[in-house]
């Protein structure tokens, strides 16, 4: 079975053909971001068309924004002005009569961690995005759970200190706090530059306290990283589950599973999940 899956970014569009566990063919074009509408969808549809064949059965698209799921309605991506309001899903479905799934990218990236990557042992796990903000997706007894108008997993818009989880458990918490993007520090910390590394052992005591939230909200039997921070594992790694441990129910503690993604290509992956989940 054929799929392909679509991952819309604000500078560029990746599509994939699947096929099975397999991504045969993938394409890759720069968006007009700043573009009319229309140019911004004549961008999606010449990556999708480069991918497309007869034996396509469904289309999964990931956008970084937020969307009506009953509709398939994207709204206010992010980093494409122009793109406030599209019935993504009807146009596409319209346009090449193949069934067309949306969802947002951090929902995309649990699902794909799912059925294609370290997730597939799992029932219930949580996809943590790590980058410029702190995104998840949740697996909830095998399938994705979106919520009811897409906004389950905003665990980074929970309260924590004088702010929230975002601003202390994503890439901003470098930049915030100690004045220097996580980029560099990271390039520091390879190096062996100890400052960089406390910096680093930090970040892990705030995002272990995130996950430990995670935890009590939806105990889940895994939590995959992914995202640009989640690369530099190994300097965070050790403050984090140090954080973990503290948990207060020893059951979980000792069951959670939590690791860095090693899938290549997850969003396109994600993408295409979205189809799997739909026939289930």
């Amino acid at each position: 079975m054929a799929i392909v899956g679509v991952d819309l970014g604000g500078s560029n569009v990746r599509a994939g053909l699947v096929e099975g566990e397999r991504l045969l063919k993938i394409a890759v074009r720069e968006v007009r971001s700043q573009g009319r509408a229309e140019e911004v969808l004549a961008d999606l549809r010449s990556v999708l068309e480069s991918v497309l064949s007869p034996e396509v059965k469904g289309i999964g698209l990931g956008v970084p924004s937020v969307v009506d799921l009953e509709t398939g309605t994207i709204y206010d991506v992010q980093n494409i002005p122009a793109w406030k309001e599209v019935p993504i899903k009807t146009i596409l479905e319209s346009e090449y009569n193949i069934p067309v799934y949306v969802n947002n990218d951090a929902n995309c990236f649990a699902a794909g961690e799912k059925y294609f990557g370290q997730g597939r042992p799992y029932r219930n796990l949580v996809g943590l995005i790590i980058g410029t903000g702190l995104g998840a997706g949740i697996i909830a007894d095998g399938h994705l759970y979106s919520g009811t108008s897409c906004g389950a997993g905003e665990f980074g818009m929970l309260p924590y200190l004088d702010a929230n989880f975002e601003r202390y458990a994503s890439g901003q918490f470098f930049l915030k706090s100690h004045g220097q993007p996580g980029r560099e520090l990271f390039q520091k910390a390879a190096a062996g530059d100890q400052e960089a590394r406390r910096i680093f052992a930090e970040f892990g005591r705030h995002l272990g306290e995130a996950i430990k939230a995670i935890m009590y909200a939806v105990d889940p039997e895994a939590i995959i990283l992914g995202g640009s921070v989640s690369r530099a594992y190994e300097f965070f790694r050790e403050s984090m589950l140090e954080t973990v441990s503290t948990f207060a129910y020893s059951i979980a503690r000792n069951r959670i599973r939590i690791m860095p993604s090693t899938t290549d290509n997850i969003a396109i992956l994600g993408a295409a999940a979205l189809y799997l989940d739909s026939q289930r």
